[in-house]
């Protein structure tokens, strides 16, 4: 079982209730190498469709990415660059996944990955996106939740 599986199974059964309305601004989401395309070609599924039906869930105005799901851009944070040393290629690369988002115009940015939330986190400044808000879906999630 996945986060997107258990958080999927809480907000359906009613477990959870989730105030969309919580969140004016505009948001999208990051398909992560791992949980995307690579776990698509190693296990025969990505996690594309049930971080997307979370955010339905929890957010009144999201858009994606383009390119998104197989084809999606790495941020350039994989493979733990954040910590190899190679900071000039990473804060390049990062670059085109900012621009993604920004061609958006999105406040916000949805992430399931530790990697691709340290990256986005650590290069929006860089690339001219301080108000970037960079949350892990799972936060996104839980910052909506009504209570009882």
């Amino acid at each position: 079982m996945t986060v997107f599986d258990l958080l999927i199974e809480y907000i359906r059964s009613g477990r959870i209730r989730i105030d969309r309305s919580r969140f004016p601004q505009l948001v999208t989401y990051h398909d992560p190498c791992n949980y995307g395309r690579k776990a698509r070609m190693r296990f025969g599924h990505g996690y594309f469709e049930e971080p997307r039906w979370i955010l339905d869930r929890c957010v009144e105005r999201w858009v994606d990415l383009y390119p998104n799901r197989m084809h999606q851009t790495c941020c350039g944070g994989g493979g733990g660059t954040l910590t190899s040393g190679y900071n000039p290629e990473r804060i390049h690369y990062g670059r085109r996944k900012i621009e993604q988002i920004r061609a958006v115009g999105a406040e916000m940015v949805a992430v399931p990955c530790h990697s691709c939330h340290a990256q986005l986190e650590s290069i929006k400044e860089t690339h001219g996106m301080e108000g970037l808000e960079v949350k892990y879906l799972w936060e996104l999630v839980a910052d909506a939740l009504l209570p009882g």
